[in-house]
């Protein structure tokens, strides 16, 4: 049975999705942009944008009691490659600070993200 997974403690989708689709024993995660849920703002600064999306895609897995341990693999869509180093290092803080193993992994840059944010994050949860 599908269910349905949103927090109001992550950004609200801007389009015609949900947060996360959860199947069960997986967990798909919408991309999250470091939009601040509580501000409705985004950073400027790259690492900041990339503790606040996976802030996001925290929030959306406390909802499914999930945590980040139960992360398997992740995609990162950056706005500039150039960025990679400042995101690598916010995201191995991430799993390192939540006792996490590192999932599998694929980051790419691409020409643009909603609301010219500079990184989104997925992922695919097993539970």
């Amino acid at each position: 049975m599908v269910k349905i997974i949103n927090s109001d403690k992550a950004p609200a989708a801007i389009g015609p999705y949900v947060q996360a689709v959860d199947l069960g024993n997986l967990m798909f995660v919408s991309g999250q942009i470091p939009i601040d849920p509580a501000t409705g703002l985004m950073a400027e600064d790259i690492s900041a944008q990339t503790r606040q999306s996976l802030a996001n895609v925290k929030a959306i897995l406390t909802a499914a009691n999930c945590t980040p341990a139960n992360i398997v693999k992740t995609t990162i869509f950056l706005a500039d490659m150039n960025d990679f180093a400042a995101v690598n290092s916010a995201y191995e803080q991430f799993f390192t600070q939540n006792n996490a193993a590192f999932p599998a992994r694929s980051c790419v840059q691409v020409a643009r993200i909603p609301k010219d944010a500079k990184v989104e994050i997925e992922v695919i949860v097993a539970k």
